[in-house]
């Protein structure tokens, strides 16, 4: 069984919201003796359905950008790797340090703070409509997003919705970000020219009663 090293950077510029990256500030602090998470991906689907094994690596020499290690993790599924076996890797391999960073606590955020939304906006990874209720509790912000095409039927199935970490909404479209705080029982929708999400300043929230 064959592994290589996933590229962290590249999965965090897909999910930058969800995918944790150690910042810069944190990697050049890195010295010998510290323990980095690297992501060995298999050449085969392993047991577990998954492709990889994240485990911890002791540095033993670095440069600028690369390093060597020692393997800190005995691996469950990777048979072709042992505890003790010396890899050599990159900075873009490193996907978490035992290092205080600040960073994470953005991270934190995104995790932690959840949102609703409809099935279709998860379907079709967009989203046109948001509306802005009381929450229900300390992580809920109160928002619910919708595609726009869901029909009165589907919105009045709750099993049509899932509760979801608002950063799984931000990697669809992070221009909410400036809105995430605005006034309980408020509502925007995307005008279908400029695909900005616009204040509706007039809508019904009555109906939602």
């Amino acid at each position: 069984m064959t592994w290589k090293f996933d590229n962290v950077v590249e999965l965090h510029k897909e999910s930058p919201y969800t995918f944790y990256l150690p910042s810069e500030h944190v990697i050049e602090q890195l010295k010998v003796g510290d323990l980095v998470k690297l992501i060995f991906l298999s050449d085969v689907t392993l047991e577990n359905g998954y492709e990889g094994e994240r485990m911890w690596v002791e540095i033993i020499e670095r440069t600028e950008l690369d390093f060597r290690g020692k393997l800190a993790n005995q691996p469950f599924y990777l048979k072709s790797l042992q505890y003790g076996d010396i890899v050599n890797f990159k900075s873009i391999h490193i996907c978490n340090t035992q290092l205080d960073d600040p960073h994470s606590k953005e991270m934190d955020y995104y995790f932690d703070n959840k949102v609703t939304v409809s099935n279709d906006v998860l379907l079709k990874n967009e989203f046109n409509f948001m509306l802005r209720f009381e929450p229900d509790n300390e992580s809920d912000l109160g928002w619910v997003f919708f595609s726009g095409y869901e029909q009165d039927d589907f919105n009045s199935d709750p099993n049509n919705f899932q509760i979801i970490s608002v950063g799984k909404m931000l990697n669809i479209d992070d221009s909410i970000l400036e809105f995430l705080n605005d006034n309980i029982r408020c509502a925007y929708e995307r005008d279908t020219d400029s695909k900005k999400l616009l204040k509706i300043e007039d809508y019904d929230f009555s109906i939602h009663d």
